[in-house]
């Protein structure tokens, strides 16, 4: 955001130049600032990356853990085999069908393809999938002595799964909106607005040309209402796991920008910009190009302040002089009479026509 209105006039200074030598000077001008700053294009994708590589496998074994967690799988094939091993099949089916977790069997694919093991591995992601509630209501279908034969071992699934009370295994979808999971596509929301109202806040603070602070004004505004929305809703349907961490991240951003806005406060950008300078020019002597000019770098960022108050001071001219016209049109056309009156507007007509002829 600091160094946008100097990227705006670099793309003023070639609008409308199109041909390849004036593409290559617009795009060398633009790496000089960014040099400049100390900065790059692409610096914002480094920890994206990072997180990608996180979140992939996270989301992979947060939605079969059994699969991932060798612990977990013995006692999910505890109960499979507890509750009558691969010939459960059709029972399963009919749970799903009379409770409407079509979903849920199409996710574990065809029950009676494979091996015996492939047939139980699909039984136990099928048992993973179901809610506390749905577990519940599926294993009272079978008689007490296997309901306390398998109890201790579904009691250590929903503590392994369980955090702040809630089952990490669990969509808050499944689990309707007046449980406590909604709080998790909620939180989302709410982090994720806030996570933006700070870094929205952070931009303005900058000092950017009106063309620029528009633009970006924009772009927040769209994203402040699409990203909000887009995080409840994924949460909503994945897993409480993905929510928390989803959540997490969020709120982690939040505290990172908080300390990168207090930390910049306390920048001299002067100082800044002659100790990036120093380092880009060691990179430019290794690579045989010319150094930066340092006074006409800093020259520049004293320009843009500049202009940047003049606007502020125009700005402010307008406003007060827009309000002393509208103090004077109240007197000029109303002069004690109530303005909300239908005879002082036809007044105030009337004097509109005789002011405008004279003139």
């Amino acid at each position: 955001s600091i160094i946008q209105p100097e990227i705006n006039d670099i793309q003023k200074k070639y609008e409308g130049q199109k041909d390849q030598a004036s593409l290559l000077k617009q795009q060398q001008e633009i790496k000089e600032v960014y040099e400049k700053y100390g900065t790059s294009m692409t610096g914002g994708c480094l920890q994206s990356l990072i997180q990608i590589i996180i979140i992939i496998p996270l989301y992979r074994i947060i939605i079969n853990i059994p699969a991932y967690v060798s612990d977990i799988k013995k006692h999910f094939e505890t109960i499979v085999d507890s509750l009558g091993g691969v010939s459960i099949i059709e029972d399963l089916k009919t749970f799903a069908d009379n409770n409407k977790l079509e979903n849920l069997l199409n996710s574990v694919h065809n029950f009676n393809a494979g091996t015996v093991e492939a047939q139980k591995n699909l039984i136990i992601d099928f048992l993973y999938k179901l809610n506390p509630n749905q577990m519940t209501m599926l294993i009272n279908e079978y008689s007490e002595e296997i309901r306390l034969g398998i109890e201790e071992n579904i009691n250590f699934i929903n503590e392994a799964n369980s955090f702040l009370g809630l089952n990490l295994a669990t969509a808050p979808n499944s689990m309707g909106f007046r449980s406590p999971y909604i709080i998790i596509p909620i939180a989302a929301f709410l982090s994720q607005y806030l996570s933006m109202v700070i870094m929205q806040k952070a931009s303005y603070n900058r000092k950017m040309s009106e063309n620029s602070e528009s633009q970006m004004q924009q772009t927040m505004k769209m994203m402040n209402i699409t990203m909000p929305i887009f995080s409840a809703l994924l949460t909503y349907q994945f897993s409480t796991g993905i929510g928390l961490y989803w959540i997490c991240s969020s709120l982690f951003l939040i505290i990172q920008q908080l300390f990168v806005n207090y930390k910049m406060s306390k920048i001299d950008i002067d100082e800044e910009i002659k100790n990036n300078i120093e380092k880009a020019n060691k990179k430019r002597a290794k690579k045989g190009l010319p150094p930066i000019n340092e006074k006409k770098a800093i020259g520049t960022i004293k320009r843009k302040e500049e202009e940047y108050k003049k606007e502020e001071d125009t700005r402010n001219k307008i406003l007060e002089g827009k309000e002393e016209r509208e103090k004077e049109a109240e007197k000029y056309y109303f002069d004690g009479e109530d303005k909300d009156s239908i005879f002082s507007k036809v007044n105030m007509v009337s004097k509109y026509n005789i002011k405008n002829e004279k003139k």
